[in-house]
């Protein structure tokens, strides 16, 4: 586990706009390295409300990237008002931009008293980061999910009628420990305004540090058959000669609440490699490091766990992975997961910024070249799996059983499959359930649609 001081950035006062002060400042910068100017304290941006936008096309006054490019003014992005139509929102050139636009569009405590579905809206804001599109809980989408379609996914799915269509018997279990769009929504909407927007902030952070990873998985175009070798970048398998991965942009960090963990140095640029190599048709990576979750809801701790003890040799307790991971008996949220990968663990030095990334518009192939070039290459990475643990995609269950983070540590394109770590004993928790724990390998095209059945329709990576 990386400690809190290795490679940590220094630490400053984050405030959070709240309704009651509405003329306080909202946050304090400083930038991803941690060095200050010479010449005076950070500089302290505006609330967006307060900052006045020019008309000339300039830079706006209290951008905190005195780099950034001229844009157009930024508005709140807000929920589409009709369902079947989607807003497009402003586009975010800098970190502070973006961080604006969070705390800006951040429902209130009074907005949120309403159904479900309505919350969800507000909550699962989605936000234009340069070229991407990223949506809070949801990731980063290829296409904006129009507001029915953000509401569709708090709706409990019937796994007892697609069983029946698949041809499968299986009754539903106990809950496994990934957190539901609907506790997601829930978790947030029960915050007070400044801890909501913390948590917004947050996971932002992650995703503004990883849109070079995401626009490259977006424009990876895949044959129908994965490729064993690979004439582009070693990560994300962008062709040689297309579209290019871009440096990250000079970041800037949002420290959390105090008391929180500290950041760390944003992980180098993914650079193509000077000479193209074959990834090979199969790759497996740490070897011995399984485990089984302690706890019927405690999936995410488990593959936590699993994830981290392979990175520096040091199996830390679930329990200890749970309380950083804020897991609870509704379970745990796949941006915690990203977000403690990237602050605890080495991996994101080899893969890149982890993000969390909608696979909706994805296909079979595509799911599972993905897994090649980043399991594959030099640097090779865990994948978070995502999936709803259903008998039918896994038939080693005896029983149905909630969303569930599984550790993706392989793949084979020769037979089509899929390595992960399940880290779920199905016995241990119920005497009529089968011992299910342990390596596994899986057909790529069950667990695409596994990831599909979630209502999240995300992995970390």
């Amino acid at each position: 586990m990386r400690t809190a001081t290795r490679g940590a950035a220094a630490l400053i006062t984050l405030g959070v706009l709240l309704t009651q002060a509405p003329q306080a400042r909202a946050y304090e910068f400083v930038p991803r390295d941690g060095a200050a100017p010479a010449s005076g304290p950070s500089e302290v941006v505006p609330p967006v409300s307060d900052r006045v936008e020019p008309t000339d096309g300039t830079t706006p006054a209290g951008d905190a990237s005195p780099s950034a490019e001229p844009s157009t003014p930024s508005t709140p992005s807000t929920p589409p008002a009709d369902d079947a139509t989607v807003a497009e929102p402003p586009v975010a050139r800098s970190w502070s931009e973006l961080a604006g636009q969070v705390a800006a569009t951040s429902p209130s405590n009074l907005t949120l008293r309403a159904t479900a579905a309505e919350q969800s809206k507000q909550v699962m804001r989605c936000f234009k980061l340069e070229t991407e599109n990223y949506c809070l809980g949801l990731g980063f989408v290829d296409t904006l999910p129009t507001g029915a379609q953000i509401s569709s996914t708090v709706v409990e799915p019937d796994a007892t009628r697609d069983d029946l269509r698949a041809g499968v018997s299986a009754e539903q279990d106990i809950a496994t420990g990934a957190l539901s769009p609907a506790a997601f929504v829930a978790e947030r909407a029960a915050m007070t305004k400044g801890e909501r927007t913390n948590a917004e902030l947050e996971e932002m952070q992650a995703a503004w540090d990883g849109r070079d990873k995401a626009r490259a998985l977006r424009e990876l175009e895949v044959a129908d058959e994965p490729a064993t070798a690979s004439s582009g970048d070693t990560r994300t398998g962008v062709p040689a000669g297309g579209a290019s991965v871009a440096p990250p942009s000079a970041g800037l960090t949002v420290v959390p609440t105090p008391g929180g963990p500290t950041t760390k140095p944003t992980p180098p640029p993914m650079k193509p490699p000077t000479v193209s190599k074959p990834k090979p048709a199969a790759n497996y990576i740490m070897k011995g490091f399984q485990t089984s979750q302690d706890k019927g809801y405690w999936c995410g701790p488990a593959t936590f766990q699993s994830i981290d003890w392979a990175d520096d040799n040091q199996k830390d307790t679930q329990a200890s992975w749970a309380k950083d991971l804020g897991a609870t008996t509704s379970g745990t949220a796949i941006s915690a997961m990203v977000k403690q990968t990237n602050l605890k663990t080495n991996w994101d030095l080899a893969a890149g910024t982890y993000i969390v990334q909608n696979v909706g518009h994805w296909t079979p192939a595509k799911f599972l070249q993905v897994h090649q070039n980043h399991l594959g290459d030099g640097a090779p990475a865990p994948v978070i799996e995502h999936v709803q643990l259903l008998k039918r995609y896994f038939p080693y269950l005896a029983f149905n059983h909630s969303g569930h983070y599984q550790v993706g540590r392989g793949y084979d394109t020769k037979a089509k499959t899929i390595g992960i770590f399940e880290v779920f004993n199905e016995r241990r928790f119920n005497s009529r359930g089968n011992v299910t724990d342990g390596p596994r390998n899986i057909p790529a095209t069950a667990m695409f649609n596994a990831t599909l059945a979630n209502q999240f329709k995300n992995i970390g990576l």
